[in-house]
């Protein structure tokens, strides 16, 4: 009997603690789904959104509406020139063309793309508070795609400048008027920084963003999720003529040099060595080497007179080494004509410093 009572109650033990265990999993599993629950319910869960920065921008943002007077040469040119126009020979019409662009001062400066305004007779300005105005052109600086337009209107909204180093990664929002169907936000990342060999501009140093831009955008802003200005819009990578996740923009250090000193002089100026160049790599002391070979030099020149002969290989500016042509061609034009510059040079094997009195490099016919 005792064997027969101990075996009962080894029995009845054993189902009491699998209960136990039971209900524990049980409460323990309903505590998990119940804090994942919490966790996830949408009304406590963190809204991502970029409205103060949208709020804090959009309203310097403008687009700029250009007119220019196109006259009908078919009747000179044969039917070909004009397929499909229905207007007279000789008669005058109105073309208009869309851009935008971003107020930067309370005195009505507004930057935007040398190419939203080229050739212009007339430039309208409309506000995001509704406000209307007339623009014109103080300088354009076509190497860069920059134009600076001037609005006399009071109480203007005025963009943030960021004055911290983008990231590949940072959040951006662009801003503009694509396709004239009103300011538009969109959003994407800093996808890279320092995009050359584009051939957008003469001096390309880009932001490349996978924020949608498209025909009307060209000259917005592109802003950090703080609202402040990274980049001006200018350009899309495209193989269909519409957004392809490709954007560029212009940075914000050269939109504030470019204004600068527009507004003080009318114009831009650079800095210019007269040299032809090729970029050229080269193993020196077991390294690669990478430098510009001179091809050409403009006679009486400031590289000429410094003594630069053609086949010699720049390697370093002030002491920057030369990434490629677009390198050298970047750092030559931030320096100051009329100041001196210090050239590396590799001759006959055997490195050389000369001292160059940096020119103005001639303006470019826009």
């Amino acid at each position: 009997m005792m064997q027969s009572y101990k075996s009962k109650s080894d029995l009845l033990f054993s189902v009491l603690i699998i209960g136990l265990i039971s209900s524990a999993s049980f409460l323990l599993s309903t505590y998990s789904m119940s804090a994942w629950a919490a966790r996830v319910t949408p009304v406590q869960a963190p809204i991502i959104s970029y409205s103060a920065a949208v709020t804090q921008a959009a309203p310097a943002v403008v687009s700029i509406y250009t007119h220019q007077k196109l006259t009908n040469l078919r009747g000179f040119y044969g039917r070909q020139a004009m397929p499909f126009s229905s207007r007279q020979p000789g008669l005058q019409s109105d073309n208009m063309s869309l851009g935008s662009g971003v107020i930067m001062d309370k005195s009505g400066y507004i930057v935007t793309n040398y190419h939203v305004i080229r050739n212009a007779d007339k430039i309208d300005v409309a506000l995001h508070d509704g406000r209307k105005a007339k623009a014109r052109v103080i300088g354009t600086d076509p190497e860069v795609d920059l134009a600076i337009l001037k609005i006399n209107l009071k109480n203007l909204p005025v963009i943030k400048v960021n004055k911290e180093s983008s990231a590949v990664g940072d959040v951006v929002l662009a801003i503009g008027n694509p396709y004239g169907v009103g300011q538009t936000i969109t959003q994407g990342i800093v996808s890279a920084l320092g995009r050359t060999r584009l051939r957008i501009t003469n001096y390309d140093n880009l932001i490349q963003t996978d924020a949608a831009v498209n025909p009307g955008n060209s000259g917005g802003a592109l802003v950090n999720s703080r609202g402040q200005l990274v980049g001006i819009n200018t350009a899309i990578f495209s193989r269909t003529g519409g957004f392809d996740g490709i954007g560029f923009a212009i940075p914000v250090s050269t939109v504030e040099n470019v204004l600068a000193q527009i507004v003080k002089t009318g114009h831009v100026t650079r800095g210019w060595l007269g040299v032809g160049i090729q970029p050229v790599q080269l193993e020196r002391n077991q390294q690669n080497v990478h430098g510009v070979l001179v091809t050409s030099l403009s006679s009486q020149g400031p590289a000429d007179d410094a003594g630069v002969h053609i086949g010699d290989i720049i390697l370093k500016v002030n002491g920057q080494e030369i990434d490629g042509a677009e390198g050298l061609a970047r750092l030559v034009a931030q320096l100051t004509p009329g100041k001196q510059a210090k050239l590396t040079i590799l001759r006959n094997n055997r490195v050389n410093q000369l001292i160059v009195k940096v020119g103005a490099r001639p303006k470019l016919r826009s």
